[in-house]
């Protein structure tokens, strides 16, 4: 029977759940979905995040490295991840999860030099970019990381990640097109994502399969703490500025289905 390098297995998995990103903005750019829809995809896939990580990201950092790895881990991971993003939105990034018109004029803000970070001329692509593969790697990394207790992967972090990147490259990608952008720099900024979250998954697996409990904890926390501050900055608004009242109920469904797969797979 052929069998695959763990490290290649880890990589594979990385990029199919990181092509759901291509998938969705794909889907994003040459079709008109409802604002409404989105909101509801955007929803349940911020609760199907906050299941994984709660039920399988944080679990496992507390079993492998206690209370102080994982709590230092997960609340660096945050701020670290919240430092970059406000970075980014000083750019011109601040609203690149938005499929309705706050992408237009954040773009044409940028190019007026109305933004902080920017001149009259400039544009907000490499930005825009930067955010794609922030919001991206800590997702990949989670599933190198499941790895490197018997060099399985976990299905329910490949499942739960491929879920919730359908509706954030289907949402960027839905403003994108309204900010003027050409399907090459969409379709080909969210392919190189897609094969970076490959990588990463391929590096969380082999850079940190010599390291101890304890750092792998710290690490997987760090990713967990990074995701929940994406969900909060960039998921979770997206879908309560359309759907309203029906962003919690859907959002919770979201975490259902999580748990159910957490559970099945299990």
């Amino acid at each position: 029977m052929l069998s695959f390098p763990t490290w290649a297995v880890a990589g594979f998995w990385g990029l199919v759940s990181g092509s759901a990103l291509l998938l969705g903005a794909a889907v994003g750019y040459f079709t008109h979905i409802p604002q409404r829809l989105i909101a509801a995809i955007m929803a349940f896939g911020s609760g199907v995040l906050i299941s994984t990580l709660s039920l399988e990201l944080m679990e496992e950092a507390y079993r492998k490295g206690g209370f102080d790895s994982t709590g230092l881990g997960f609340v660096g991971g945050a701020a670290l991840y919240t430092l970059a993003n406000w970075l980014l939105a000083r750019y011109g990034a601040k609203h690149r999860k938005r499929s309705g018109e706050e992408q237009t004029q954040e773009r044409a803000a940028v190019q007026k030099g109305h933004t902080e970070g920017n001149e009259a001329g400039d544009d907000n692509g490499l930005a825009l970019a930067v955010g794609a593969l922030l919001d991206g790697i800590p997702e990949s990394i989670v599933i190198g990381l499941s790895m490197l207790a018997g060099g399985g992967v976990s299905m329910v972090a490949v499942v739960a990640i491929f879920l919730s990147n359908l509706p954030e490259g289907l949402s960027s990608a839905a403003g994108m097109r309204k900010a003027g952008r050409r399907p090459a720099y969409v379709l080909g900024l969210w392919a190189g994502i897609a094969v970076i979250s490959g990588i990463s998954s391929l590096i969380g697996y082999s850079v940190f399969s010599g390291f101890s409990a304890e750092v792998v904890a710290a690490t997987t926390a760090i990713s967990a703490g990074a995701v929940l501050a994406m969900i909060a900055d960039t998921m979770i608004p997206e879908a309560f500025a359309v759907a309203h009242n029906f962003t919690g109920l859907i959002t919770v469904i979201g975490f259902l289905v999580s748990f159910v797969l957490s559970k099945l797979g299990g």
